[in-house]
């Protein structure tokens, strides 16, 4: 089984010999090693590179342990380096090496060389790279498959695919196995086994059973709105334990560092701002989160807006929770309300409000979904996603409804 990840492998092509490190990240298992090391390499092959001047070294490999010194992985590349002619280094897990900045510090020193790095956290690259390697590195973020992604390889209709993806996720090597019972096994381990050990060991944290236990909270309210402060409470209410804010903040963010979690703000409409608190999280692969909950909680509503949200993502948009401010009469009374937009979605120029509706069979819950965006003020598009299987249409209100397997698969765009 051949998963090609084109939209990838096109990203990274694209950034070839312009002088900048790429570096590649995403979270642990997500394909980042095979996209390198295999669909790039062979890519590189495809055009002629001859094998000599494709460096490459696994540095999670314990038979490269020794490489993990950044004099000993800078003096073996040295050493391949025969000629003038353009060398293609491809170092995974490049935050296993000891002073790694100061590794590619001295690789951009090298003309006829085009570096390659991949690193399973957001730490590495955000809080060192993007501070040593400003304007010298580009970032090309690895999600798991995506729905058109896994249909590509998945043996059965589309209703039989999305069945599998919802409850299982988009790991790729989910796909080696066919019973319930291998797939569950093999996500529950590699939450407790990889994820949690990693971040624990990562961020020397001693209270292992508050950061599962706070894990264990989100997966349970993907999508919902909340804060550390309502995270604190809910431990004292439910656990009748005292875990502080700064704490939960701190575990937050060792999350989403490990690519697990990701955060959305709530962006007021009308009044064009941010506000701070509560946020939305959404887990970036549904299949550890489902996996986490012993797929108890299979609600899937909150799991196909979580879905498109990751959907949203690969496809290269920032994302908000919009609020919209509305005034209406009740008892005589004129009285503020908060309306929800799922997601405000922007990528460059291009600005979408999206509602994510699981069903909408009457028409009064078409005008549920519709009634905070036909109160946004501005003529950005508007557009609902709903998981019956429609045409896609446009309203009088020009509101564009289309239908969840189109969206993902790429048959109708947030453009129709």
């Amino acid at each position: 089984m051949v998963i090609k990840r084109d939209d990838y492998l096109s990203k990274i092509i694209r950034h070839k010999n312009n002088g900048l490190i790429k570096v590649i990240t995403g979270m642990r298992r997500v394909g980042k090693s095979y996209l390198l090391f295999n669909l790039f390499y062979d890519y590189l092959i495809s055009i002629g590179i001859d094998k000599s001047h494709i460096i490459t070294y696994a540095l999670d490999d314990r038979r490269n342990k020794e490489l993990r010194n950044p004099d000993e992985l800078l003096n073996a590349i040295d050493k391949g380096i025969k000629d003038d002619d353009i060398y293609y280094i491809l170092l995974d897990e490049i935050q296993m090496v000891d002073e790694f900045e100061d590794v590619l510090n001295s690789l951009l020193h090298i003309k006829n060389v085009d570096t390659y790095v991949t690193g399973s956290n957001s730490k590495f690259l955000s809080k060192d790279l993007i501070t040593e390697f400003r304007g010298r590195s580009d970032e090309i973020r690895v999600y798991p498959l995506t729905f058109k992604e896994f249909t590509s390889v998945f043996d059965g209709d589309v209703n039989e695919a999305w069945n599998q993806y919802y409850t299982y996720g988009g790991l790729p090597l989910t796909l080696n196995f066919t019973e319930h019972e291998e797939k569950s096994n093999y996500l529950v381990k590699q939450f407790e086994k990889v994820y949690i050990s990693d971040i624990v060991d990562r961020n020397n944290i001693r209270n292992i059973n508050e950061l599962e236990e706070l894990v264990n909270i989100l997966s349970s309210n993907i999508g919902s709105l909340t804060n550390p402060k309502k995270l604190s409470n809910t431990f004292k209410s439910i656990k009748g334990v005292s875990v502080t804010e700064p704490t939960i903040k701190s575990y937050l963010t060792y999350l989403e560092d490990a690519f697990l979690i990701e955060k959305s703000m709530r962006y007021d409409v009308k009044g064009k701002k941010y506000i701070s608190t509560p946020s939305k999280y959404y887990f970036t692969d549904l299949g550890l989160r489902n996996g986490r909950l012993n797929f108890r909680q299979q609600e899937e509503n909150h799991i196909m807006e979580n879905i498109i949200y990751n959907e949203l993502k690969v496809r290269g948009f920032n994302l908000d929770v919009g609020v919209v401010e509305v005034r209406e009469q009740h008892e005589g009374k004129l009285l503020k309300k908060k309306l929800e937009v799922d997601f405000i979605a922007q990528r460059g120029n291009e600005k979408y409000y999206i509602q994510s509706a699981y069903e909408m069979s009457t028409l009064e819950k078409r005008k549920q979904e519709e009634r905070s965006l036909l109160n946004i003020p501005d003529s950005f598009k508007k557009v609902i996603i709903v998981k019956d299987n429609m045409m896609p249409k446009r309203d009088e209100f020009g509101v564009i409804t289309i239908g969840l397997f189109d969206f993902l698969l790429g048959k109708v765009g947030l453009d129709y």
